[in-house]
């Protein structure tokens, strides 16, 4: 039985008053775990809107970038023929004519036929991911995974078929190459599936991306994500085929990059191709580099207009300095720009004897600071700025040097 009169009036208050906030804060609660936002309509009425996860918003655009850009991904089968070895049948007598019979140091017997000829079969060497950018054919990859002139290229759709291919022409450069696939006749490669280019320049750092390729050769369109980690970097890459080159302002990502990847795209979840798969950093997780699509467009319209890769030719070899570098090598510059470096002795010129820079009188330690007006940085860095131009195209530039600021000019050449 309740006894209201033995209650104090200010206690009951008290009692009602937090049993109404009580259930407002439940109500509340209940509609946050059960993922419901609550909205008013035009009459004021409370509306029940269940909150639509971002993670299944991301999922979908995944997956829809996949659809859109896998079919226009290729596998590409590097071949060639490699000599046959007689085999060898035991004998306990010819031990004792060559002890080392048998044994990783013998030299094995090469195979020929009648007239002498060294036999050979065709074997998988290598393999490498590219992407098709004409409807006629034309696929963009890495320059070392079609760099050997005696092999056979193969070209392997996301559907089987196959496409043997032709190298058409290995940027001199950067890591990039453009292959033409080959078919039976003209009305087989018509109508393939290409990819759209995006623009490079537009991405920001965290942006999500995702690269396609041919991992470890052998899972063909293997699909990774992840973010872009930073934006111009500059590595030096080698292989065990391709000698040490210098990458520069390339797209930095922890999305998945293995051997096979090389030459895939990197793709913005829009379905455009924002980068080329190029390169991993050896003895870390989580960092691969692509080459920036934007630096890739001219390659392909080089490709349209020349049929081979033009790149415009300063000779220079340079390192890029900002302010504290400078300050550092006592260069008294306060912008930055690309300072002039090589060894002589070891053949590494700053100025590549007879080149357009030589012929200008540019000398070692030389700071370019501009070309055509326009400030080198790490945005814009030397090689980019001279990538714009074309062969026969004539640059000024504002060169530091000794303490003075000269301008001299320079008419581009083509690079060999």
């Amino acid at each position: 039985m309740f006894y209201k009169k033995n209650i104090p009036h200010g206690l009951l208050v008290l009692v009602v008053v937090i049993s109404i906030l009580s259930g407002l804060l439940g109500g509340a609660l209940i509609d946050q775990l059960l993922g419901f936002n609550r909205d008013k309509d035009d009459n004021g009425h409370l509306i029940q809107k269940i909150t639509e996860k971002k993670v299944y918003v991301e999922e979908s655009s995944v997956i829809k970038t996949v659809k859109k850009v896998s079919p226009a991904v290729v596998s590409i089968v590097v071949t060639k023929n490699l000599p046959l070895y007689k085999k060898r049948s035991i004998n306990p007598n010819d031990f004792f004519n060559n002890p080392f019979f048998g044994s990783p140091f013998a030299t094995p017997e090469l195979d020929r036929d009648s007239k002498g000829n060294v036999k050979s079969i065709p074997k998988k060497v290598g393999g490498g991911s590219g992407f098709i950018v004409t409807a006629d054919g034309l696929v963009v990859t890495n320059k070392h995974v079609v760099l050997d002139a005696k092999a056979d290229y193969t070209v392997v759709m996301n559907d089987g078929k196959e496409y043997s291919a032709e190298v058409i022409s290995r940027d001199p450069m950067n890591d990039i190459a453009v292959v033409k696939m080959k078919g039976k006749d003209k009305k087989e490669l018509i109508n393939l599936p290409t990819v759209e280019l995006g623009d490079s320049s537009k991405l920001q750092i965290g942006q999500r991306v995702v690269a396609i390729g041919n991992a470890l050769s052998k899972f063909e369109n293997t699909v990774t994500t992840g973010v872009i980690s930073a934006k111009g970097r500059d590595i030096i890459a080698s292989g065990s085929v391709s000698k040490a080159e210098s990458l520069v302002n390339l797209l930095q990502t922890d999305a998945a990059i293995n051997p096979g990847n090389s030459g895939g795209p990197l793709v913005n979840l829009d379905g455009k191709v924002i980068g080329i798969n190029t390169a991993v950093a050896s003895g870390a997780q989580g960092i691969g580099f692509a080459i920036a699509i934007n630096d890739v467009k001219s390659v392909i319209s080089s490709i349209k207009e020349y049929g081979k890769i033009v790149r415009p030719f300063l000779g220079v070899r340079y390192m890029l300095i900002d302010e504290d570098k400078a300050k550092e090598l006592k260069i008294d510059i306060k912008e930055g720009g690309a300072l002039l470096v090589g060894d002589e002795k070891k053949g590494s010129f700053a100025v590549i004897p007879g080149g357009p820079a030589d012929k200008a009188g540019l000398k070692i330690k030389d700071v370019i600071m501009e070309v055509d007006g326009k400030k080198i940085n790490a945005e814009n860095n030397l090689q980019k700025l001279i990538s714009t131009k074309k062969p026969g195209d004539e640059v000024k530039l504002k060169v530091w040097r000794s303490g003075k600021v000269i301008t001299v000019k320079a008419e581009l050449a083509e690079a060999k």
